[in-house]
């Protein structure tokens, strides 16, 4: 089992969204397409954001995401 959970992923990575406005992450799709470009990143010789006993790339992206060390951005906000 995944821990944390989809749903506490979701809801750290939401948590800065104002009542009203539409939440950064809607999906489970979304946390896993970031967590998968974060390990990618992390295999491709970029440092961990966080320290963890684990050295597997997609367990420390998972970490790092639930740490509020890295951020979800929507397409909108990419560009800028």
């Amino acid at each position: 089992m995944l821990h944390p959970s989809y749903t506490d992923l979701m809801a750290v990575v939401n948590s800065e969204v104002e009542p009203g406005e539409h939440p950064v992450v809607q999906s489970r799709y979304s946390i896993v397409l970031a967590t998968a470009k974060r390990a990618r990143e992390i295999i491709a010789g970029q440092e961990p954001l966080v320290n963890t006993a684990s050295n597997k790339p997609l367990s420390i992206a998972v970490d790092e995401l639930y740490s509020g060390k890295v951020k979800i951005v929507g397409d909108d906000e990419e560009d800028n």
